[in-house]
Parts: structure tokens; sequence; C-alpha cells
């Protein structure tokens, strides 16, 4: 049940947070030129709760919390009050309607900037850009090796692996080679190209992922801890020895040697384990014990942990956090338009597109990661949903800034048949991207 509950709950918080502001943002703009505001909203249909303010407006909680809206006195939707027409909707200027109208999407904007900010100053806890290649991956093919610590991805410098990876998706949706430059152990620097141009078209990221093949760098076969009164511990291992061989077979990483531990064990509990002390190679028998650690499952277990990965937080004071928060919002601004345009020229699949659930499934996943990583997808979220709403479609906020336009060019206001047709076509459209968005969330599932 917690496994539904969480999204859900954590999607509502999200969709609150963001609808509320961007409401707001059309109710203070449409207040500020003088637009008198009949209801301000939070979600469609039955109103759970409501109160009307001092001034007139009737602020309500509805109960289907996938959206909101701002009400105003319209001529357009009944006969208005000779002692209200100043303030009616329509009776003001074009450019009075379109600062009313670009309002949410901008205010979504300003929510970006300003979770970014935060964002940064509370630092964002991440891991090193250290990674490896899985065997015949495109990643393999470039040349990566585990423990190359990538330094900057198609010129752009990165210090994290997130960071990195959003880089190198980036790159995944056009397809073309991608040019990285690692670090090698040794401390050689490398310039690599991956070969992203032999990917196949038309499939979604996550199969692209597989397909190239670059994955965090497993931790090294080093004890960091051993727990007393356990296999490893009562044959004398000690936090620091590090693990070459297991029944002579060599161990090259940690995960390795859990895989290889497992692997013996069910021949035989009793194991001869080479470790590196001090720089000298030395024997120890362990006899492994089949049991469940934590509450996990049943396994063979000698009682050994693994290092933590190295940690890469990035964090920066009030000044340079700001800065960095703008260039996060052009960045991501500029990645977001270019997708479109690469799935209106069919070079990205539409299978990249994530509706409701994908969001729901994020949010759950970055709110137990802490609040930096929430803040992170609340600004990304609302980037989207300013982007989404700034789209020329009919319906959308972009779709009535179109009209707009066009009355500044023509002279006169587009007519009132124009703008029903326009309805019926927006809704058609919005409705097509969010099936094929819901489409695509349950097919993930459903491979999953």
């Amino acid at each position: 049940m917690t496994s539904f509950f969480g999204p859900v709950f954590w999607l509502l918080v999200t969709l609150g947070v963001l609808v509320t502001f961007h409401e707001f943002g059309h109710y203070w703009v449409a207040r500020r030129c003088g637009v008198k505001v009949l209801r301000f909203s939070v979600g469609f249909g039955h109103a759970i709760w409501k109160r009307v303010g001092r001034d007139g407006t009737e602020y309500q909680i509805a109960a289907i919390p996938l959206g909101g809206y701002v009400k105003m006195l319209d001529a357009r939707e009944g006969e208005v009050d000779p002692a209200l027409r100043g303030q009616e909707f329509t009776g003001k200027s074009v450019w009075k309607r379109i600062a009313i109208v670009a309002a949410g999407p901008g205010f979504n904007l300003i929510f970006t900037v300003a979770a970014f900010w935060l964002m940064f100053m509370l630092g964002r806890p991440d891991v090193a850009p250290v990674v490896t290649a899985t065997p015949h991956s495109l990643a393999a093919e470039a040349g990566i090796q585990t423990g190359d610590r990538i330094l900057s991805v198609d010129g752009q410098a990165v210090t994290t692996l997130s960071d990195s990876m959003d880089a190198v998706v980036d790159g995944l949706l056009g397809r073309t080679p991608l040019l990285i430059t690692v670090r090698r152990s040794n401390g050689q620097q490398r310039h690599l190209v991956l070969p992203l141009d032999k990917l196949p078209a038309g499939q979604a990221v996550d199969k692209y992922l597989n397909q190239l093949g670059l994955q965090p760098a497993p931790p090294p076969a080093v004890a960091a801890t051993v727990m007393a009164g356990q296999p490893a511990a009562m044959a004398g291992m000690m936090p620091g020895d590090r693990v070459v061989g297991i029944n002579g077979q060599p161990v090259s990483d940690f995960d390795a040697f859990v895989k290889l531990v497992q692997a013996a064990a069910i021949k035989s509990p009793h194991l001869a384990i080479t470790v590196e002390r001090a720089g000298r190679p030395l024997q120890l028998n362990v006899i492994a014990k089949w049991e469940s650690l934590e509450g996990g499952k049943r396994k063979w277990a000698i009682g050994v942990g693994a290092p933590m990965p190295e940690l890469a937080t990035v964090r920066y004071g009030p000044l340079r956090a700001f800065g960095a928060s703008l260039q996060s919002t052009w960045r991501n601004t500029a990645q977001t338009f270019g997708m479109l345009g690469k799935m209106l020229s069919g070079q990205t699949s539409t299978r990249n597109l994530s509706g409701v659930i994908g969001i729901a499934q994020v949010a759950n996943a970055s709110a137990h990661m802490g609040l930096p990583w929430f803040l992170n997808f609340l600004a990304l979220v609302s980037l989207s949903l300013a982007i989404l709403n700034l789209l020329p479609i009919p319906i959308l906020d972009g779709g009535h800034l179109l009209y707009y336009l066009i009355e500044l060019v023509k002279g006169s206001p587009v007519s009132e048949q124009i703008m029903i047709i326009g309805q019926y076509i927006g809704l058609v459209l919005l409705f097509t991207l969010m099936g094929l968005a819901c489409y695509n969330d349950i097919h993930r599932m459903w491979l999953s």
C-alpha cells in the first residue's frame, strides 16, 4: 500500500504547490490590472473547502487536484453589472490581457529559479562521476574503463554523477557522437567519443541507456566494515583489508566479491579468501553462514560491509547559488525546447514523454532523497509546466497569447467562432498528448 500512497501523496504535494503558484500569477497580475477575480480554485470539480475574501473573490480547494483556475469577470460568459464594467477582462487593453495570461507561466519560471537557488544553497548530496562500462556496450567500445572519472560532457564541465548523466541523456536524444573527457585512475586525461549514432531510432531513453552501458563504477573490494562475531571477523579479517581472491578466483571490485562469495559458498561454505593488508598478501579461512541479515532474503554472508561511494555535494553561497540557478534554468529550458524540436522532427521518440504516473513516481523517489533533491524535482516540473503552457495550443495560455498577438496585428479581436473551433482543437491536442504520456507510463510499468 505504501508503494501506492507514497507516490500519490507526493504528486498531490507537487501539483498543489505548482498549480497554486501558477494560478496566483494570473490572480496577482489580474488584480494589478484592475480585473475583478470571481474565483481562485486549486483543483477542479466540487469544492471541498471554500471561503469568500474581503475582495469578493471566492477561494476554494476542489475535489480533483489535477490543475486549477482563476475565474475573472468576463463579458463572454454573461451579462456584466454596469457598475463593474471597468473591472471586466475583455474590456482591458490587449497588453494587459497578455500580461495576465503570461503571468501564470511567468510565475512558474520564477518558482523554478527560486527552487534551484534554494537547492544550491542547501547543497544537493550526490556522488562523484566515477563510471564503468558494461561488457560489449557502446561505452566499452568508446574506451570507458572502470574507475574513469568524467570531467566534461560535450564541453560542459561536470562535478557529479547526476550532472554527467543528465548531459549524456540530452545527447542520447539526438543520437549523435558525444565527446566526453575522463581522467583515468592513474591521472591521465583522455578524450573519448560515445558512438551514439549507432543507436537505433524510435526507442525510449531507458533502452538507449541500457545499450550505452555507462554505469556508476562499483566500489573497490575493500572491507569498509567487518561485523564482530561474523565469519570474516572470526577468521581475522580487518577493516581496510583489500580482497584480491576467493578460492583462487581473482576479485576486481566489491560487486564481484559479493557475487563470488555466493557462487563459491553454494559449492562449499569453506572459503579461502586472499586479502592484501599493508601491501602484503594474507590468506584467511572463512566459513560462510546461510542467514538473513536485517530482515532481507536468506543468502550466504560473511559480515563484510562495502565502502561508501565518493561523495560530491554541490553547495554555494547565496550570490553564486543565484547565478547557478539562472544557468540551470537556462540549460534545462534549452534542453526541453531541444527535445520538443527533436520529437516534432522525428529525431526523438514520443515514448520519452511522461505523464501523471511518471511524475508521481519521480516525486516520491526525489522526496525520499531529501529536500534538495525534491526542490530540484519541483524546479524541473515547474519549468516544464511553464513551457507546456506557452505552447501555441488553444485552451492553454500559449493559445490565448496567440489570439492576442493576432489581435495586435489585425487590430481587432479574433472572432468568437474561431475561438470556439480553437478550443475544440486544443482539447483534442491536449487529451491526445495526455493520453500518449499516460500510455508511456503504463507501458514502462508493464515492462519493469
